[in-house]
Parts: structure tokens; sequence; C-alpha cells
């Protein structure tokens, strides 16, 4: 009670004013800060509680239990940047391997490397060890109709823009668009380069619109 009655402003008329009555205590003890867009209570919260968090994340994780050491592995793993540049594309190249790779950034992909692919497996790994939902999404999560359990859960996934208005709108969904079609062929000529794949423009070009094409179908 006495943090809502800190935050409002009673000197003003409710009647004339009645956001400056509620929120002006508010408004007159904080100001955004250029960082963010909004400021309310709830991004003060959040910043306390990042700044607890990284004190607990970064003490000993002797003694912890296994959750506690895998968020702190995390953690760790986010902060040393050094590895981060050393390793440059290897863990992405290593993603894409498990996948079954990639065929714009591949010199010989129709030539079958695995006996047994199979498209469910790898649909799996990506959900299971990257945490990417591709065509289908499953998660598990509380039952709507029971919240005493959990069960499966199938849905569509994401789309790799916001919504389905950045493939068909024009103005800036357009530019967003273009943007995003540039960005895939930019990703894929780096990892051409790194996999020492010779260089064709074209070809990635007309890979990356065919990427955008399916994507674009899936959405509609």
């Amino acid at each position: 009670a006495a943090r809502i009655i800190q935050n409002m402003d009673p000197t003003a008329d409710p009647c004339k004013d009645f956001y400056q009555y509620a929120c002006g205590g508010w408004l007159n003890r904080h100001v955004i800060p250029e960082t963010s867009s909004r400021y309310s209570i709830f991004d003060i919260l959040r910043d306390e509680l990042e700044i607890i968090l990284k004190g607990v994340l970064e003490t000993s994780d002797q003694g912890d239990r296994e959750a506690f050491q895998k968020a702190k592995i995390l953690y760790k793993s986010c902060m040393n940047e050094s590895l981060i540049e050393q390793r440059d594309s290897l863990p992405l190249l290593e993603a894409l391997r498990m996948v079954g790779d990639w065929p714009v950034a591949s010199a010989d992909w129709n030539k079958t490397k695995e006996a047994n692919w199979s498209m469910e497996e790898k649909l799996s790994i990506m959900n299971s060890r990257f945490n990417k939902r591709v065509l289908i999404d499953m998660f598990v999560w509380n039952d709507d109709r029971d919240s005493s359990r959990h069960i499966i859960y199938i849905d569509q996934p994401s789309l790799g823009m916001p919504s389905r208005d950045y493939y068909f709108n024009g103005g800036n969904y357009q530019r967003v668009r273009e943007a995003y079609l540039q960005f895939m062929i930019t990703i894929a000529k780096m990892i051409r380069e790194d996999k020492n794949i010779s260089k064709d423009d074209s070809f990635v070009q007309e890979e990356m619109a065919k990427v955008m094409e399916l994507e674009t179908e899936i959405a509609n």
C-alpha cells in the first residue's frame, strides 16, 4: 500500500488528469534509461534479479545439485568470449554435420552419406540438442484439462521472421524481407568459405531464394 501511494500524485485532480494522479509519483522519481523503451516496477525487479543471478552463477559449483551446475557451466561458456572467438564457426559446422549437412554449403550433398538418414530423427535432434523447432513444434507442458499432469503438445513452430506479415506485406515488411534474404546469402557464403568450397554466388542466391519461397509457402 505504501509503495502504491508513493507512486501516486495526490496533489493532482483525478477528475482532470487521472494518469498524473495515479502515476505522478513514479514519473517524478524515475527516468526511462537510454537503453530501454519502457520502465516499470517489473523492469526494476528484473534488473535486481539479474544482479542476484549473476552473483549466484559466479560462485563455486562444488556441492551444487546437477541443475545448478549445468546453469553455471552454461553461464561460464557464454562469458568465455576468447574461446568463442577461437572456435569460430566450428560449433555451427558440427551442428550442420549432425543433421545431415546443408545443400547450399556442401559440394556433394546429393551423395547419400548416411544409409539410414531419417527426417524424424534429425528433427528430434534439432529439438532436443539445439532447441530448434523445424516444420513441427513438440514440447511437454501442463495438461489444460488436468493441471496435475504433463502431456506432449504438437504445434506449428515459429517462422524465421516474427510473423507472416513479413512474408507478404510491402513497405517496411518488404525491406526486412529483402534484408533477411541477404542475411541468409551472406551466412551461406561464409560457411562455404570456411569449408573451402569454391565461390559460386549465383548458386547461393538461387538456393536461398528457394529457401525463402519455402518459408513463404509455410507462412501461407
